[in-house]
């Protein structure tokens, strides 16, 4: 077993636990980058690293009905059918090692840009959603009902199916080609669309929708042959008692500059492999 890929695991699994950005943003760049694994097998591993571990905070945010299933419902009804559709267009392509590697870095370059960008822009974005939802009279007794921390059972009500299935098939077809999405511009997509649901539930319906798609994008890849599971077990075991310890830490660190300096980071990844 691999002590650096254990340390990498565990520093990935803090910053997650910590941060709550999404693991793939960071994983998958630390495996291409880092350690020189194909961008293709690093897509495919972290897909199932990223099912497994969020698979505990998805069943810990049900528990505490943070779950607003309905939304969760329409996002994987249109990230499932998005991410076959995009593993059976991969394996209908027959693309040798080469050029599958290509691609993956080109679309992992441009999901880091567009993950930077959310993690800067988020609350402007958010904020944008509730002027427009302002607007809405269905939305306004719910707004108030917010201000004053009361979410009525009506919220369901005021799911929007069609933006919500629209959102999720891009997500599907981004994370099954880069592993990123499901985490942090799933987030701020909700948070636009939602922008007066408490953000506990908007995390929690996008970690519950996170895991069947992981799942199912990570067996596709394996199905493709592009996961190795040596390399899953070893980042595993880093990374899962390494989430809980930054999850406990998370509230003496400063949020704000953490997320501003991921951005950064992720921002030039990102422009490196576009570049490359």
């Amino acid at each position: 077993m691999d002590p650096y890929l254990v340390f990498g695991g565990a520093l990935v699994g803090f910053v997650v636990g910590a941060t709550g950005v999404g693991g793939g943003s960071l994983m998958t760049p630390l495996l291409t980058l880092g350690f020189q694994v194909p961008a293709q097998i690093a897509v495919g591993t972290d897909l199932l690293f990223a099912a497994i571990t969020k698979a505990g905070g998805a069943v810990a945010h049900a528990r505490r009905g943070n779950v607003q299933w309905p939304i969760t419902g329409w996002l994987v009804a249109g990230s499932v059918p998005a991410a076959l559709g995009t593993l059976g267009a991969l394996h209908a392509l027959q693309l040798d090692a080469a050029a599958f590697a290509a691609i993956v870095k080109r679309a992992l370059g441009f999901a880091l840009l567009l993950t930077a960008a959310a993690l800067v822009f988020g609350s402007k974005i958010q904020a944008l959603g509730v002027r427009f939802a302002r607007s809405d009279a269905r939305a306004v007794a719910l707004a108030a009902a917010v201000d004053v921390g009361y979410v009525p059972v009506e919220v369901e009500r005021v799911a929007r199916p069609l933006p919500t299935l629209a959102v999720g098939a891009a997500i599907g077809v981004l994370v099954t080609l880069t592993s990123v999405g499901a985490g942090v511009l799933g987030v701020v997509a909700l948070l636009f669309l939602y922008p007066l649901l408490p953000v506990r539930q908007i995390v929690g319906a996008d970690i519950a929708h996170a895991v069947p798609l992981a799942f199912v994008a990570g067996l596709g890849h394996a199905a493709l042959g592009t996961v190795d599971w040596t390399l899953l077990g070893t980042l595993l075991v880093g990374s899962l008692p390494a989430i809980y310890v930054g999850a406990a830490v998370a509230h003496r660190l400063p949020e704000r500059a953490l997320r501003i300096a991921l951005a950064a980071m992720l921002a030039g990844i990102g422009t490196k492999l576009l570049a490359g």
